[in-house]
């Protein structure tokens, strides 16, 4: 591995496999569960389509993970707040009480791992991820919103 690109692929491969926590549990959500409904959070309310495009996922893929989303309790499904045609998916009060638990959780891991790294250097690596996904984003087309 000579290369910096090389280095990189290895360590986002790397990081992709930590979790943010010390332990899974039945009580968490699942990444897929928890990526639909951060989007959800941020955007409000979205279509099948909408979120298909938006996850970059097929849309039988987003129907799966949907309904059974919804029978945890974590989504509900409702009219167009627009009047269109299509129904929409928007976050649960038990998927943001969830959400808001698992994200608490994170960053209290992230804080106990970051413990010894300085305002400055985390600040920078924020700014470089930020950076990274921002480019990704625009590569494939779909950005993603930020609080």
């Amino acid at each position: 591995m000579d290369k910096l690109t090389d280095r990189l692929e290895f360590e986002t491969m790397l990081l992709g496999r930590y979790s943010l926590t010390s332990q899974r549990t039945a009580a968490r959500l699942d990444r897929s569960a928890y990526t639909l409904l951060s989007r959800l959070s941020t955007e409000g309310a979205m279509s099948i389509g909408q979120l298909s495009e938006a996850l970059g996922l097929d849309t039988s893929t987003v129907n799966r993970q949907t309904a059974a989303m919804r029978r945890a309790g974590l989504v509900d499904r409702i009219p167009d707040p627009e009047g269109g045609m299509a129904r929409k998916f928007r976050i649960s009060q038990e998927g943001a009480e969830r959400l808001e638990a698992d994200r608490t959780d994170s960053v209290r891991h992230l804080d106990a791992i970051l413990t010894d790294w300085s305002p400055d250097d985390l600040g920078a690596l924020v700014g470089y991820l930020e950076r990274f996904n921002t480019d990704i984003e625009r590569y494939h087309g779909r950005p993603w919103p930020r609080p």
